[in-house]
């Protein structure tokens, strides 16, 4: 076993998550299958020993929250989660719903935003976790980019959603409701319904959601942001692509990913970090961020970078 962490620290200190303390930088758990391979040959990745090994080595590490969903991997994800933690004492779980598998479409899944696909999803996930309860479900919207755009019957009201979901929560199938992929006016004008989390497209390099974070902070709601190091979509910068983080980098003796991760946890107190990977080197790189303090000088200089949609 890896001596380059001390064991059962919080990575990154603390921070609230549905009602729970946790570290402020977990593990996303998408990048344990890889890609789809072709002629419905399954998926690409970590085998089920090696994916073990990492999710165990991060809660070793101290991590206790993950992300995942049902439609990562066909649900294969959540069956490695079950494998290597379950009863998953002490580690949060935190899965979406909103879309499910279809192979047959472009990027293999399509929306599913009805009030009755959610249940199923909620479902599915209970099935594929092996739990009684779901620690907190995001629905994400689909209704802005990126990702999937709803169309048609797939165009729910939000209240519409979020009766379906609080109806599951007074059952005790779901512990907290979270949101994604949503605008600063639709999280204040929800929030009543308690919203314990937000789950938003948004790094160093793609900023457009910062109305969405400030509300979220007022409103003392998580932030998780998704691709925290751009480039995951078409189109859309890399933070490691930027001079400036290069500097930075360079200067203090880390990776740009370090500089990239280290402003998030450094810009609001309720950003929780979920950064994937599929090796334990990686893993281990960034829970040390945690320990990574960027002085004034590099954080006026990151802030001052005009990121993209701003």
């Amino acid at each position: 076993m890896s001596e380059s962490l001390p064991e059962l620290d919080r990575p990154g200190g603390i921070g609230s998550l549905a009602g729970h303390q946790v570290a402020r930088i977990g593990y996303g758990a998408m990048r344990l299958v890889g890609e789809r391979r072709p002629s419905g040959l399954g998926w690409s990745g970590l085998s089920d020993d090696d994916a073990v090994r990492l999710l165990r080595r991060a809660v070793e590490l101290g991590v206790d929250h993950i992300d995942t969903a049902d439609f990562y991997g066909g649900g294969r994800v959540n069956e490695l989660l079950g494998m290597a933690l379950a009863p998953y004492d002490g580690v949060v779980v935190a899965t979406k719903i909103g879309a499910r598998i279809d192979p047959a479409s472009q990027v293999g899944l399509v929306t599913a935003q009805r009030p009755e696909e959610l249940r199923c999803s909620v479902e599915d996930n209970l099935r594929s976790l092996g739990m009684d309860q779901l620690p907190l479900v995001y629905l994400r919207r689909t209704d802005i980019p990126p990702g999937i755009i709803a169309e048609g019957d797939q165009l729910v009201p939000i209240d519409d959603q979020l009766a379906e979901l609080i109806k599951l929560r007074d059952a005790g199938s779901i512990g907290a409701i979270g949101l994604g992929n949503v605008t600063a006016d639709t999280i204040r004008g929800v929030a009543p319904a308690g919203i314990a989390s937000v789950q938003n497209h948004y790094s160093l390099v793609a900023r457009a959601d910062e109305a969405a974070l400030q509300v979220c902070q007022e409103l003392d709601i998580a932030w998780v942001p998704y691709f925290p190091l751009g480039g995951s979509w078409p189109g859309h910068p890399r933070v490691a692509d930027q001079p400036v983080v290069k500097e930075i980098a360079a200067r203090s003796g880390v990776s740009t990913s370090a500089v990239g991760l280290a402003w998030l946890l450094q810009h609001a107190p309720n950003v929780l970090l979920i950064a994937g990977t599929s090796r334990i080197d990686h893993l281990e790189a960034n829970l040390r961020v945690g320990d990574l303090r960027l002085d004034p000088e590099s954080v006026a200089a990151l802030d001052a970078l005009t990121p993209v949609g701003t």
